[in-house]
C-alpha cells in the first residue's frame, strides 16, 4: 500500500503514453532525432576526405615539348593535380591563385629541354595556395620524385649524362600567402564565420518564436506596421550585434594570434556585413516556420551542421566528393571563407572576390523575398 503510492505501473504507463503523443505530434523534433544522425552519417562516411585529390592546377609553360608534357602527364598520375588552366600567362596565373580557382601553379621554364639536353640542372617552379596548409602538404610531398622520374623515362633511351641530368631536376616549392604553414592562419579568419553564424541564425530565429510564445504577437500584428518594417525592427539590433562580434574577433585575431591582414579593410568589412545581414535574415527566416524557440533551436542545428561540414572551416573543400562541393556552394559560410581568407592573407582585391561578394548579395535577397513571403502567411 505504501509503495503504491511512490511508484505505480499504471501512473507511468499514461506518463509514458503523455510522452509518446506529445513527441508524435511534434513532428520536427522526431525528424531532427532521425535527420541528425542520418546527416552525420552521410557527411562523415562520404563526404569527408581529409586527404584533397584532383586540386586545380594552372601551367605556365612557354614551351610544350615532350619533357614538359611528360612532367604534367606524371604530376596528373598522382591524382593530385588537375590541371584546369593549361597555356595561360604568369599574370594570368596569379589572378587565379589569388581568386582561389587554381591550388596550384606549375611554371616550366622555355629552356628546360635545352637544360635537359646539355645536362645543365633543370629547374621548375611549383608555386602552392599554402591558406590552407592541409590541402598543400600532401600534394607537396610527392613533387620531386615523380617529376624527376618522368624526366629518366623520357630520356630513358638516350645517352647516360642526359638521364643524369634528369635525375638533378630542381623543383623550387613556393608555399604563398602561409610559408610557414602556421594553421591559426587558416582556422582564426574562418571562425570569424563560424562563431558569426553560430550566434546570428540563432539569436534571430528565436525573434517571432519569442513574441508567440510570451503571447505578445497579437499586439505586434495589431501595430500599424508592415511586413519589412517587422523584418528590419528584429533584425537590426542582432545586425550591430554581429558588428561588435566582428571587431572582437578582427582586434584578438591580430593582436594574439598574430594573423597577417594584408587587403584592405573597408572591402573586408563589405564582405563581413553582407553575411551578416544573410545570418539574421536566414535566422529570421527560420523563426517565420518554428513555432517555439526549441524548434528553432533545432532548426538552426540542423543548418549550422552542414554548413560547418561543407563550407572548407574544418575539412578541404577540394577532398570532398562533386556532389558535396554543390552542396556546399549553396552555403553562404563557404563563399565567405573563400572570402576573408583572401582578404586578409592573399591581399585580394575587389576583382579577386567580386564572385564571393555577388554570391552573399544573392543568398541576401533570396532569404529577405521567403521571410516576407512567410511572415505574410502568418499575417494571414
Amino acid at each position: 500500500m505504501r509503495l503504491g503510492r511512490y511508484f505505480s505501473l499504471g501512473r507511468l504507463w499514461a506518463l509514458i503514453t503523455k510522452e509518446v503523443i506529445q513527441m508524435r505530434r511534434d513532428r520536427l523534433t522526431f525528424a531532427m532525432m532521425i535527420g541528425v544522425p542520418l546527416m552525420q552519417l552521410m557527411l562523415f562516411g562520404f563526404a569527408i576526405n581529409s586527404d584533397p585529390k584532383g586540386l586545380p592546377s594552372a601551367l605556365v609553360a612557354p614551351t610544350q615539348d615532350r619533357f614538359t608534357r611528360a612532367m604534367v602527364s606524371a604530376l596528373e598520375t598522382t591524382g593530385y593535380y588537375r590541371f584546369t588552366h593549361v597555356g595561360i600567362t604568369a599574370a594570368e596565373a596569379e589572378f587565379l591563385i589569388a581568386r582561389g580557382d587554381v591550388s596550384f601553379v606549375v611554371t616550366v621554364p622555355s629552356d628546360l629541354g635545352h637544360r635537359v639536353m646539355r645536362g645543365d640542372h633543370p629547374q621548375i617552379l611549383i608555386e602552392a595556395d599554402a591558406t590552407d596548409p592541409a590541402v598543400a602538404s600532401g600534394a607537396i610531398s610527392t613533387l620531386g620524385t615523380v617529376a624527376a622520374d618522368a624526366l629518366l623515362r623520357e630520356t630513358g633511351g638516350e645517352v647516360e649524362a642526359l638521364a643524369r641530368a634528369a635525375s638533378q631536376l630542381q623543383v623550387t616549392v613556393h608555399r604563398r600567402y602561409n610559408p610557414e604553414g602556421i594553421t591559426q592562419y587558416n582556422i582564426v579568419p574562418g571562425l570569424l564565420g563560424v562563431i558569426l553564424q553560430m550566434t546570428m541564425v540563432m539569436m534571430t530565429s528565436m525573434a517571432l518564436t519569442r513574441e508567440i510564445e510570451r503571447g505578445t504577437m497579437e499586439n505586434l500584428l495589431a501595430m500599424p506596421v508592415t511586413p519589412p518594417e517587422v523584418m528590419l525592427g528584429k533584425i537590426l539590433p542582432y545586425f550591430a550585434v554581429g558588428g561588435v562580434q566582428v571587431a572582437v574577433v578582427l582586434t584578438v585575431a591580430k593582436l594574439l594570434f598574430q594573423v597577417p591582414f594584408i587587403g584592405s579593410l573597408p572591402l573586408l568589412l563589405t564582405g563581413v556585413g553582407l553575411f551578416v545581414l544573410a545570418l539574421v535574415i536566414l535566422g529570421y527566416l527560420i523563426s517565420t516556420v518554428a513555432r517555439t524557440q526549441m524548434q528553432a533551436m533545432q532548426l538552426t542545428f540542423f543548418y549550422f551542421l552542414p554548413s560547418l561540414l561543407l563550407s572548407g572551416f574544418m575539412f578541404p573543400f577540394r577532398g570532398m566528393p562533386g556532389w558535396a562541393q554543390v552542396l556546399g556552394e549553396a552555403l553562404p559560410l563557404t563563399h565567405f571563407l573563400r572570402l576573408i581568407r583572401a582578404i586578409m592573407l592573399k591581399g585580394a582585391d575587389a576583382s579577386a572576390v567580386a564572385q564571393h561578394m555577388a554570391a552573399l548579395v544573392v543568398f541576401v535577397v533570396v532569404l529577405a523575398g521567403l521571410a516576407l513571403m512567410r511572415f505574410r502567411r502568418t499575417l494571414d
